[in-house]
């Protein structure tokens, strides 16, 4: 494995892959992307007037393994295809076919800069090697968790050990009349809909790492022939890891996300603001406007088998996570959370004590007391 820097060393396991993230996901980048073994590193659209090479993406050149493409539509394409479905089915045939094995490649850039002064900001490209899976498959809700599974090419050619790290997960429900949607400042705060409002629309409710909340947004999936495209409202957004690791200069991400399925994986668009909160928590000023596109390519003969193995182990200890974060949704129509307690922000908590208490025969109710006290501290409730 890639040596880790001594800072980290007494840290778990699984707050070194945490804190290590950012840079293994900055470090795949383009080079390791062309499959014609081109080194150059390519972006589709810049600043063309800007003189210098600072506006040039941010991310690293370590390279991964080679990955072979899968090019024959998914068994989850050609189903999602079949004739005489309802429209429920359809919608919920597309959600499943975001499953599988990727090749998730993400691309952001600045596009009109709002600041009379101001400097668009580096475009950002990273890539990953990234399984989704399936955790719950009913009519009206599906749920689907990401976990990356990475290895890195050293100097002398050799592969490093596979390094997991449980991603993002989006759970998608239909006709969701009841949200909890961020309000800027580590706030959610619960949004009521009607039937009428929510008829024929499915919610994504997006999780970070730790199984916290993220965002979550209302739209509603078309289909026309063979293109397959969920579209969300406006939707207010915590800034991701890319932004608050470099900046801190605005407080939330406004803006649409297009979900497209392809007959070999799928395309996340994104459509955003990046916004300045003011003292009440409206918006004050807008700061840049930026475009995401992210590219999920279907890959055959990688091995995620260390993937499987952490999910099958942590299995018990994150349901109890979801399950105790649904008793928190019920109970509370408002929370904020701390960023640190401690100096330990709150994936570190919950990450280490995955690693600690984990148990393939442990059930959700036998660790959600373990999971309740490690999250308290973290936890400002207003019902």
């Amino acid at each position: 494995m890639q040596a880790i820097p001594s800072r980290f060393e007494h840290f778990p396991s699984a707050a070194r892959r945490l804190y290590l993230l950012p840079l293994l996901l900055a470090a795949f980048t383009a080079p390791a992307l062309a499959e014609d073994g081109a080194q150059s590193r390519q972006y589709t659209f810049s600043w063309r007037f800007q003189e210098g090479g600072d506006l040039a993406p941010r991310g690293g050149t370590t390279k991964g393994p080679a990955l072979t493409l899968d090019r024959d539509p998914s068994a989850a394409w050609l189903a999602l295809q079949q004739p005489n479905l309802s429209k429920r089915e359809r919608d919920r045939r597309a959600i499943l076919a975001m499953a599988g094995p990727y090749r998730a490649s993400f691309d952001f850039i600045e596009t009109i800069d709002f600041q009379a002064a101001g400097k668009p900001a580096q475009p950002y490209q990273s890539w990953g090697t990234e399984y989704v899976y399936v955790l719950s498959n009913e009519p009206e809700f599906v749920s689907l968790q990401h976990v990356l599974v990475m290895r890195i090419a050293q100097e002398d050619g050799s592969l490093t050990e596979p390094m997991v790290v449980k991603h993002w997960r989006q759970d998608w429900r239909y006709q969701d009349r009841d949200l909890h949607q961020f309000r800027g400042e580590r706030r959610w705060e619960r949004t009521r809909r009607s039937r009428r409002q929510a008829r024929g629309q499915w919610t994504q409710a997006v999780y970070q790492v730790d199984d916290s909340p993220r965002y979550e947004a209302s739209g509603r999936w078309t289909h026309d022939a063979n293109v397959s495209t969920w579209q969300s409202g406006d939707t207010w957004r915590p800034l991701p890891r890319r932004e608050f690791s470099v900046r801190d200069d605005y407080q939330v991400l406004i803006g649409t996300n297009r979900h497209t399925i392809t007959p070999t994986g799928w395309v996340h668009e994104e459509n955003n603001r990046k916004v300045v909160l003011s003292a009440d928590g409206s918006p004050a000023q807008t700061l840049a406007k930026e475009t995401g596109l992210n590219r999920y390519e279907r890959i055959k003969g990688y091995d995620f088998g260390a993937g499987d193995a952490y999910l099958a182990k942590t299995a018990s200890y994150w349901q109890a996570v979801r399950d105790t974060w649904a008793d928190i949704y019920r109970q509370h129509n408002r929370f904020t959370l701390a960023e640190q307690v401690n100096s330990q922000p709150l994936f570190m908590a919950m990450f280490t004590q995955a690693d600690e208490i984990a148990s393939a025969t442990a059930t959700s109710d036998d660790l959600q007391p373990a999971v309740q006290a490690a999250l308290t501290p973290y936890l400002q409730t207003d019902r």
